[in-house]
């Protein structure tokens, strides 16, 4: 032990008691003590550690002692302690003898240079002496990796196409290009009213295509300041700038590499930086802000817009060069009041997120508020709805919306009232004779039928009629074909 000039002799001779005292104490308390020399070699073993030897393969202590530590003791720290100086005050060593809670430490002369260390084994059979602590630290471990695995499931896969409700022809026509899509390594472009849901689908087409283990990066273009957005995109290199980070920082697209980056409200893009990221997108490559070095990336784009694209590239406030680059597969987004039949489904799902989150009983809706509900222009779509039916659940006592809290909901928020649809007019029942006809004449009737409504609702359009009826183009034109009394207008 080095003395310590300052003290008196009396403090000093207390100090060798004291650390006599430990020494003794961890002897006698501890299930084992050895030490090792300067040069790691074992120059004592206590009573207690006696009992290890057999384990470890030696029958007597003149075998074990004066060997290397690291040839007597595998997984042995006790040379690190003395080529550091440090100690390790609590470490699990595991070898032929068992599994062992130690402690090592440091012994210094006067000169305060290490001459050897002290290994305490503490604890053996920590599965038993420790049981508490480790259950306690195995039940923290497996939460902390529970919730690391949602964690990185819900960045990948926030969205999947079914979280797109609607069984629509209008969203069944979105579902199916949306897969289609997700086949393709193009650019997307997603084109629809606010709060329709195209982030959802940018979600969707990114779990469903093969980059799905990669990250999902997204950029708000409207919500980051002009100023920023260059350094957002393609990163800052290491003291570009006063007060930049030392470390540098990537920038959305490197952070998408190997995956997909989606650029939300892409028609607020500042033309100064539009060329930048056509550039970005041709070549595969971008140059971060302060630096004259290349970096390669590799990610998907797909791109959103609430605005009018090919409006702004006739006004000349988007480049037309990359209008063209990220319109390759374009899926238009209807709105709302478009797909009126999938607003029940819709409000079902709506209404019991906002029970789960509320910590609430299941919410129910009158059929009135849900024929007032379906009768709405709805200019904010999903978002709107949402924020209606949450305001309605506030309101109310029970479990149900009627159509009371809507009406006042509507009212307050300034969305125009309309009066409830009327339901859907039911087919007259058919003659007991009709029904006794041959199944596949009935069946080529009510296909007719069907096709004549869907050609008069859409003025002879074909393809538009084709997604009333849920079938594709070429589907409509076989059943035309097959059909002599639409011979004249194949």
């Amino acid at each position: 032990m080095t003395a310590d000039p300052a003290l008196p002799l009396d403090g000093q001779r207390i100090l060798e008691l004291a650390a006599r005292s430990m020494f003794d104490l961890f002897a006698n308390a501890s299930e084992g003590m050895l030490l090792v020399d300067r040069d790691a070699r074992v120059v004592w073993i206590n009573d207690q550690y006696k009992r290890f030897l057999p384990a470890l393969g030696f029958e007597r202590a003149e075998d074990f002692v004066g060997h290397s530590v690291k040839e007597v003791v595998h997984n042995t720290q006790m040379d690190r302690v003395i080529r550091t100086g440090k100690p390790i005050l609590i470490d699990l060593l595991t070898n032929k003898a068992g599994t062992f809670v130690v402690s090592r430490i440091p012994l210094r002369d006067e000169g305060g240079q290490v001459i050897g260390a002290l290994g305490i084994v503490l604890f053996d059979h920590p599965e038993t002496t420790l049981q508490p602590l480790i259950h306690k630290f195995a039940a923290l471990q497996r939460d902390l990796d529970d919730a690391r695995r949602e964690l990185a499931t819900q960045r990948r896969h926030k969205y999947t196409l079914a979280s797109f409700i609607g069984t629509s022809p209008e969203a069944t026509e979105v579902k199916r290009r949306a897969r289609r899509a997700a086949t393709s390594s193009s650019p997307v472009l997603l084109l629809g009213e606010t709060g329709t849901g195209k982030e959802l689908l940018a979600h969707a087409i990114h779990a469903a295509s093969s980059r799905s283990n990669g990250p999902l990066v997204s950029v708000n273009i409207a919500a980051v300041p002009d100023t920023l957005l260059e350094a957002e995109f393609f990163g800052v290199a290491p003291g570009a700038y006063t007060g930049a980070d030392r470390k540098g920082r990537d920038g959305k697209f490197k952070l998408a590499d190997g995956g997909t980056l989606f650029l939300d409200e892409i028609g607020d893009m500042p033309q100064s930086l539009q060329a930048k990221l056509l550039r970005a997108l041709q070549e595969g490559e971008i140059e971060p802000l302060g630096s004259n070095k290349v970096v390669r990336f590799d990610a998907r784009v797909i791109a959103a817009t609430s605005r009018d694209l090919a409006q702004l590239v006739r006004e000349g406030r988007f480049r037309e060069d990359l209008y063209y680059r990220l319109n390759v597969l374009p899926i238009r987004v209807p709105p709302l009041r478009e797909r009126r039949e999938d607003i029940p489904a819709l409000v079902e799902v709506l209404v019991e997120e906002i029970a789960s989150r509320n910590a609430s009983g299941p919410l129910e809706l009158d059929t009135d508020a849900m024929a007032m509900l379906r009768a709405q222009t709805w200019r904010g779509n999903t978002r709107e709805l949402r924020n209606v039916l949450e305001q309605a659940a506030m309101r109310g006592d029970s479990h149900r919306i009627g159509t009371t809290e809507l009406e006042a909901v509507l009212r307050e928020t300034g969305i125009e009232r309309l009066p409830p649809l009327p339901p859907a007019p039911r087919a007259p029942a058919a003659d007991a004779k009709d029904l006794l006809r041959p199944l596949g004449e009935q069946v080529a009737e009510l296909e007719r039928q069907a096709i004549q409504a869907a050609l008069a609702a859409t003025g002879g359009n074909k393809l538009a009629a084709a997604r009333l009826l849920g079938i594709s183009r070429a589907k409509l034109y076989e059943r035309l074909d097959a059909l002599p009394e639409f011979q004249t207008i194949v």
